[in-house]
């Protein structure tokens, strides 16, 4: 029995004699036309995830101070036997106490004081026109604050030039006393200034500005006081 082969399919009609193709320009994609506009509902989401975000970025800088501040409440001072810096008549002051104390004047050894107990609130850091607690002030010095302190008697001028010298985590204030036109204090190390001009200042700001020296250097000033005398919940000297 052979292989039936099955018919072929019906003929291709051949194109009419008088055909031609379609007349006119070819048509091509407009690659121009602008994208469809986000709906209300999408803009709205977008904003509200960026002032949310903004939101957990300012709680977290006044909070984590405080966390920090929290897991740290028996730190104790660093060893500064390893302090490097050449800056020439640093005084270095170990081992000094981290306490917490409430309501109480401190008298402290140095003026100003480079550390020791202090009161549990601290300063927010700035430039400050009057005098600091010294209690509130040393706790900004455990979170790796830099302190400049100034005769109350110095030039506009050269208050306006420490205030340039100032880093963001700096104090800033007149202090009553101080037997040298400036003072630039951290946590158990303090250099006395002849001058807002002094060549030394901005050397030690380099070498000890990081917090180094501090019980708490990953602390901060924010979320702390603006009374400069402790406010409401400090105590006035």
């Amino acid at each position: 029995m052979t292989d039936q082969i099955p018919p072929p399919g019906p003929p291709v009609s051949p194109l009419p004699p008088d055909w031609q193709p379609p007349s006119g320009p070819p048509v091509t994609p407009d690659l121009t036309a602008p994208e469809p506009s986000r709906s209300p509902a999408r803009t709205a989401l977008v904003i509200g995830l960026s002032l949310a975000a903004a939101l957990i970025v300012v709680v977290a800088a006044i909070l984590v101070p405080r966390v920090v501040e929290n897991l740290t409440d028996d730190v104790k001072s660093p060893d500064l036997d390893e302090v490097d810096s050449a800056v020439e008549g640093i005084a270095l002051y170990p081992g000094l106490s981290t306490e917490h104390r409430d309501d109480v004047t401190i008298d402290y050894p140095e003026s100003p004081p480079v550390g020791g107990p202090h009161d549990p609130q601290w300063l927010q850091c700035g430039a400050y026109d009057e005098p600091l607690r010294n209690e509130n002030a040393v706790h900004d010095l455990e979170h790796g604050t830099l302190w400049i302190t100034y005769d109350p008697d110095l030039a506009a001028e050269d208050v306006a030039m420490l205030e340039e010298l100032l880093p963001d985590n700096g104090l800033l204030s007149p202090y009553p006393g101080l037997g040298s036109p400036a003072v630039v204090t951290v946590w158990g190390a303090q250099l006395y200034l002849d001058g807002a001009d002094d060549p030394r200042l901005p050397d030690f700001i380099r070498d000890f500005g990081d917090g180094s020296t501090s019980p708490e250097p990953f602390a901060s000033c924010e979320g702390g006081l603006t009374d400069p005398q402790g406010g409401p919940e400090g105590v006035d000297t």
